[in-house]
């Protein structure tokens, strides 16, 4: 098979033939059809998030099933599926508590690598990494049975990869872990493909004032599109200033949609009293946020992490694409380019430049 291998950070991606293996009884395999382009990944890129060793990028992924393992019984060879990063094990204290987004094994993210240890990736003897828990950069994949959820074949997987990830998070940061109740305020820091999956979801949570903050006016506009009611150019306006002057006193609910510590105390001085700012970008590992525990008290102001948007994959991913059929989730105008995988460094310096919403990689 082919993959897209980061040999070392801020060193072009190399497209080489790697091999891979069998799937485990409990794992499926897949010929990745598309795969987005996260700032995740480009964060492995550039050396923002560490790597383990030469890791294979990629985890917003769909394709069909090719082979599956004797313990997967609700796949079969010829299913279409979008992928998760994440899959939930179903049974650690925080699976049991129903926060599959704080389940246990979430840590196989950061290691690049299965649960157990493995990767099922090489290349000449030498072990590759499985980047932010998928490896998706590539004409195949394996992957855990329960992070592979049968779609449709009608769904066209060059959109429908965009659910794995920029969707699932941001949709799911607004409807799963963020307490958004009919008629709500909310505000988003960052409009790429996840900020505005959030702005989206937050409409869809009831919230009837969606403000959306970005350098960007093409994102801005574009915002607009998923259920943003308002824009701030945060280049020329002051942002909490233009929140309080919409929302007075402040808005409900606050996401940061990028990962900085600076739009995180943003966030918190946009809300209200009793407001709560969700955290849903992925900031740098070095980034630290410090808050007034006197002031958060009197305001009773909350912070809540979200990773993958708090979803259960099997749960979700259905749902979500019942929205985009029911026209409430605009999943085609998420994909702003297509390139080969062959071209997937120029697809990285898009995403770096903030060009469009999300590019995606075809590996046809």
């Amino acid at each position: 098979m082919r993959a897209a291998v980061l040999i070392e950070p801020n060193r072009p991606l190399e497209v080489l033939e790697v091999d891979l293996e069998a799937p485990d009884p409990d794992q499926v395999r897949v010929a990745v059809a598309a795969c987005g382009v996260c700032h995740s990944d480009v964060s492995l890129v550039n050396g923002t998030f560490p790597i383990m060793g030469p890791t294979v990028p990629g985890h917003e992924a769909a394709g069909v099933v090719t082979e599956v393992g004797s313990g997967v019984t609700h796949l079969s060879v010829g299913d279409h599926v979008v992928l998760s990063p994440n899959p939930a094990c179903g049974h650690c204290r925080s699976c049991r508590r129903g926060r599959p987004g704080a389940c246990a094994e979430t840590a196989a993210l950061m290691t690049s690598t299965f649960p157990d240890g493995s990767t099922k990736l090489s290349r000449g003897g030498e072990v590759l990494y499985r980047g932010l828990g998928l490896a998706g950069w590539a004409t195949e994949v394996v992957v855990s049975g329960n992070g592979a959820v049968a779609i449709a074949d009608d769904v066209p997987l060059d959109v429908a990869c965009v659910i794995g990830c920029a969707v699932q998070t941001g949709v799911g940061a607004a409807l799963n872990t963020a307490s958004i109740e009919p008629g709500d305020s909310v505000l988003v820091v960052g409009a790429g493909g996840i900020g505005v999956s959030i702005a989206a979801g937050a409409a869809i949570a009831g919230a009837t004032r969606v403000i959306v903050s970005d350098p960007s006016e093409a994102r801005r506009e574009q915002a607009m599109q998923f259920g943003a009611t308002d824009v701030i150019d945060p280049t020329r306006t002051d942002v909490v200033a233009e929140v309080s002057s919409l929302v007075p006193g402040g808005v409900d609910t606050a996401f940061d949609a990028v990962g900085s510590a600076a739009l995180i105390d943003t966030c918190l001085a946009a809300t209200c009293n009793g407001g709560e700012t969700v955290l849903v970008g992925a900031a740098p590992m070095t980034d630290s946020v410090s808050v007034n525990p006197v002031t958060m008290m009197f305001a009773e102001k909350g912070i809540k992490g979200s990773l993958l948007g708090s979803s259960l994959a099997p749960r979700d991913i259905p749902r979500l694409v019942e929205l985009w059929r029911a026209g409430r989730l605009p999943l085609d105008q998420m994909v702003t380019a297509r390139l080969p995988l062959a071209e997937v460094n120029d697809a990285v310096r898009d995403a770096e430049a903030g060009k469009g919403l999300r590019t995606v990689l075809m590996m046809d």
